[in-house]
């Protein structure tokens, strides 16, 4: 069954409100870590242990990887819950913009009847897209 414009609104107004109603989000992951030290009397040496946990925050920006070790405990659920709701953030983000994209889809263009004002369209859009050639 196809998306009636009403409805696609009404959704899109849902999905503005959910996006609103967000707290403190972040971008990037938590990860584990598990790494041996190197002491010999530490339990890290001993055969089967896997090694000492560390907790880090990682993200990039751009071109530039950013890294926070995080401890154990409320700083960690802190990162933990920023980083989930960014997750949610980006879900709510992608569906507002196919619940956009469907309504762009089912709105009809506008029409012109005056010839003049067609043709003084035409020629502003036509400037906007001069010089965008693309170079091969």
């Amino acid at each position: 069954m196809a998306d009636d414009l009403n409805t696609l609104e009404l959704k899109r107004l849902e999905l503005k409100r959910k996006l609103t109603a967000l707290g403190d989000f972040r971008r990037g992951s938590v990860t584990l870590t598990r790494r041996k030290c190197g002491k010999k009397n530490c339990a890290c040496a001993k055969p089967g242990h896997l090694g000492h946990s560390q907790y880090t925050w990682t993200t990039t920006r751009g071109t530039k990887s950013e890294a926070h070790s995080l401890r154990l405990g409320p700083e960690m659920e802190k990162y933990v819950k920023e980083v989930d709701e960014y997750k949610v953030f980006m879900d709510l983000s992608k569906e507002l913009v196919e619940v956009n994209e469907k309504i762009c889809n089912l709105r009809p263009a506008r029409v012109i009847d005056d010839e003049q004002e067609l043709e003084a369209l035409k020629k502003k859009l036509q400037r906007r897209f001069a010089g965008k050639r693309s170079k091969k």
